[in-house]
C-alpha cells in the first residue's frame, strides 16, 4: 500500500493544522501560546494557504484534473490596488511645513519604499487580518564590496502576523504592554550541514532581548522608550485587539465552487471518452477507432455507451454562477469591476460612486484603519530619527521646505505638535480632471480655497514648493518677454535709421528729453542764443524720492541694485552669448562620461 504524505499548506486548507505558511512550516508553541494565539494562527493558516492557491486538502490520482479557480486571492488583490493604488499623502501642523513634510519624504521614499510598503501591509491586512510593522533605525556603514559608506536610514519593516504574539493592557485593548517575535531561520553548522534555528525577540518600552534556541544572545536598555510596533486590525471587532481578514467569508464558497467545476469537468470528460458496454459479444474481435463499422454475428448482440451525468450539468453551471455573486457580494465587488464585459459610457462621478458602493464601503473602512496605522508609523518613525539623527531637527534650506515668517528655525522633540499629522487618501475612482479643475477654478475665484489647498486636492504633496516653482518660471517668463522687446525695439530702431520710416506695428521713437533755449548779452551788446537738449533718463536721478525707513537701511540702494541686476539680466536674455553648447566623448574608455561641456 503506497502512502502519500500531502505537504502542510494542503492540509492547512483542509484547516487541521496550525502553521505559518513559509518554507518552514510549522513554529513550535509552549501550551500557553497555543491556548492565546492558537485560534487565531489557525485562521491565519487557513487564509494564506488559500491565497496562495492551496484549496484541496487531498490530492488526487495522476492524471485526473483538479481545477483551483483561485478568487480569493484575486478579490483580496483588488481591494488592496483599491485602496493603496494611489498611494497617500501626509498633513502635519502648520507651524512645521517647512520641516516635518521633507522629513516624512526621506522617511517614507528614501529611506524606504513607500509604494512596496502600502501593498505589503495592504496584502497582509487583506490575507491574514492584522497587520504589524516594526520601525528601526540602520547605523551607517561601510559596503564592503563597494567601499561607499552607506547612510543610516529608518526602517519600516512589516512582519508577518504569524511570527508576532502581542501582550495587550489587560484592561486596554489598544495599548501593548510586550511584544515577542518569533520565527525560524536557517543556518550553516560548523561541520558544513544546515540547520533550522529559532529566532526570539522581546520588546518592551524598558529593554530589548534576543535569543536564539533559547539562549539570550542580548539585552539591552530600549533608548526610545517606547516599543517599536504598530498593529493595524484590518476589519475591526468590538471588544477584541484582533481585526478580521477580507477573504474568510469566501473561502467555502471558493472551495465548493472549484469541486463543483472539477465535476463539470469530469462529466465532459466522461461524454467525449465514455464507457462502452457490449451484451452478446467480445470486444477483442472489434477494431477500436474513429470511423469503424463494426458487424456483429450474433443477432442478440448489443453495443452501448453508458451515459448518465449530462442532465445535472445546467443546474451544476447556475449553481456556480450563484456561488460567484455570493462571492461578489460578500467582498463589495461589483462585477464589472472584475473584467465582466460592459459598454462604454461617461459616467459621472457620482454615478460611479453609486455603483461602486458597496467598495467604497471597503475602502472607508481600510481609510480609517489604515490611516490610523500610518499616522502611528510615521509618529514613531520621525522620533526614531530625531533620536538617532538630531542635527535633522534643524531647519536645512536645501532639503528642507520654505520657511515662512514667524516658523521655527529648527523643531523640538518633545513638543508633541511636530507629531501632528494627517493621512489623506486620495479618491480611488476615476475623475473627470476637468470636473475637477472647473470646481476648484469656482472656489479661487468666490474666495472659498487658497492656491496651496487647490494643489492638494490636485494630488500634490509639496504646495508651498510648487507656488515658489510657478512664480520663479512666471519671473522667467516676464524677463524672457522683456528681452524680445529690447530685440524689438533694436530692430525697430535699425529700420528706422536705414529707411527713415517706422515700421507697422512698431513703436513711435522715444522723445529726445528735454529741449531748453537760453538768451544772454554781452556787455558790447551782442545777442547769444544757447540751445541745451537733455536726453531721457532710465532710472531714478539726484535725491532717490525713496524716504530711509528706521531699520531697514537705505532702501534706495537697494533698489538700484536690484535694478542694475534685472538690467542685466535683461541684456544677458537679450545679448547673450551665442556659441552652441557640445558634448565631447571622453576620450578615456576606463572613464565614461563627458570630457568638458563648451
Amino acid at each position: 500500500m503506497a502512502l502519500d504524505f500531502i505537504s502542510p499548506s494542503m492540509r492547512a486548507a483542509g484547516t487541521d493544522l496550525t502553521i505559518s505558511v513559509s518554507p518552514l512550516g510549522l513554529i513550535e508553541l509552549s501550551d500557553e501560546e497555543f491556548e492565546v494565539h492558537g485560534p487565531r494562527l489557525t485562521r491565519y493558516s487557513n487564509a494564506a494557504a488559500f491565497y496562495l492557491g492551496h484549496h484541496w486538502a487531498y490530492r488526487r490520482a495522476p492524471g485526473e484534473p483538479q481545477i483551483t479557480a483561485n478568487y480569493v486571492a484575486a478579490f483580496s488583490d483588488y481591494l488592496t490596488n483599491f485602496t493603496f493604488g494611489k498611494s497617500v499623502m501626509f498633513q502635519v501642523d502648520p507651524e512645521f511645513t517647512h520641516i516635518t513634510p521633507a522629513l516624512l519624504e526621506r522617511i517614507w521614499n528614501q529611506d524606504n519604499r513607500k509604494d512596496d510598503l502600502l501593498w505589503g501591509m495592504g496584502n497582509l491586512g487583506s490575507v491574514y487580518g492584522d497587520v504589524f510593522v516594526k520601525i528601526a533605525y540602520e547605523p551607517e556603514y561601510e559596503n564592503v564590496a563597494t567601499g561607499e559608506i552607506e547612510p543610516g536610514r529608518v526602517r519600516i519593516l512589516p512582519i508577518n502576523p504569524s511570527f508576532c504574539y502581542p501582550e495587550w493592557h489587560p484592561h486596554d485593548k489598544d495599548r501593548m504592554i510586550r511584544f515577542k517575535l518569533k520565527y525560524r531561520f536557517w543556518s550553516t553548522a560548523p561541520e558544513g550541514t544546515r540547520m533550522v534555528n529559532t529566532y526570539v525577540e522581546i520588546l518592551t518600552d524598558q529593554y530589548i532581548e534576543e535569543y536564539v534556541n533559547d539562549e539570550l544572545i542580548d539585552r539591552r536598555p530600549n533608548p526610545l522608550g517606547f516599543i517599536p510596533i504598530v498593529h493595524i486590525a484590518n476589519k475591526p471587532v468590538a471588544a477584541s485587539p484582533w481585526g478580521l481578514s477580507d477573504v474568510q467569508d469566501i473561502i467555502p464558497l471558493n472551495r465548493t465552487f472549484n469541486e463543483l467545476a472539477t465535476d463539470i469537468l469530469d462529466i465532459i470528460n466522461y461524454h467525449v471518452a465514455p464507457i462502452t458496454i457490449i451484451t452478446g459479444a467480445k470486444a477483442a474481435n472489434l477494431e477500436m477507432g474513429a470511423n469503424k463499422v463494426w458487424a456483429l454475428p450474433q443477432k442478440d448482440a448489443r453495443v452501448e455507451n453508458l451515459t448518465g451525468g449530462a442532465d445535472g450539468l445546467a443546474p451544476a453551471i447556475e449553481f456556480m454562477q450563484m456561488l460567484k455573486l455570493w462571492m461578489h457580494e460578500l467582498m463589495g465587488v461589483p462585477q464589472n469591476a472584475m473584467g465582466a464585459e460592459q459598454q462604454i459610457s461617461n459616467t459621472s462621478g457620482v454615478a460611479l460612486a453609486i455603483q461602486y458602493f458597496p467598495t467604497m464601503l471597503k475602502y472607508s473602512l481600510k481609510k480609517t484603519q489604515y490611516g490610523n496605522g500610518f499616522r502611528k508609523i510615521s509618529q514613531m518613525s520621525l522620533k526614531t530619527l530625531l533620536f538617532f539623527e538630531p542635527d535633522q531637527a534643524v531647519y536645512n534650506p536645501s532639503t528642507d521646505g520654505i520657511m515662512r515668517e514667524g516658523q521655527p528655525p529648527y523643531i523640538d522633540i518633545l513638543d508633541p505638535a511636530i507629531y501632528n499629522i494627517e493621512v489623506m487618501f486620495p479618491p480611488p475612482l476615476p475623475q473627470d480632471q476637468l470636473v475637477v479643475l472647473n470646481e476648484i477654478m469656482t472656489e479661487l475665484q468666490l474666495g472659498l480655497e487658497s492656491k496651496a489647498g487647490a494643489l492638494r486636492k490636485l494630488g500634490e504633496q509639496f504646495p508651498d514648493e510648487k507656488l515658489q516653482e510657478l512664480f520663479m518660471e512666471q519671473i522667467d517668463d516676464t524677463k524672457m518677454a522683456g528681452a524680445q522687446r529690447i530685440l524689438n525695439a533694436q530692430i525697430d530702431a535699425a529700420i528706422i535709421m536705414l529707411t527713415g520710416v517706422v515700421p507697422d506695428g512698431g513703436a513711435q521713437p522715444v522723445d529726445s528729453g528735454e529741449h531748453t533755449e537760453s538768451t544772454s548779452k554781452s556787455s558790447t551788446g551782442t545777442t547769444t542764443k544757447k540751445t541745451t537738449d537733455k536726453g531721457p533718463t532710465v532710472g531714478p536721478t539726484g535725491q532717490s524720492p525713496l524716504t530711509p525707513m528706521p531699520g531697514m537701511g537705505d532702501i534706495a540702494q537697494a533698489v538700484d541694485g536690484s535694478q542694475a541686476n534685472l538690467m542685466a539680466d535683461l541684456v544677458t536674455q537679450a545679448f547673450g552669448t551665442k556659441l552652441p553648447q557640445r558634448r565631447q566623448v571622453a576620450s578615456n574608455p576606463e572613464s565614461p562620461g563627458l570630457d568638458s561641456i563648451g
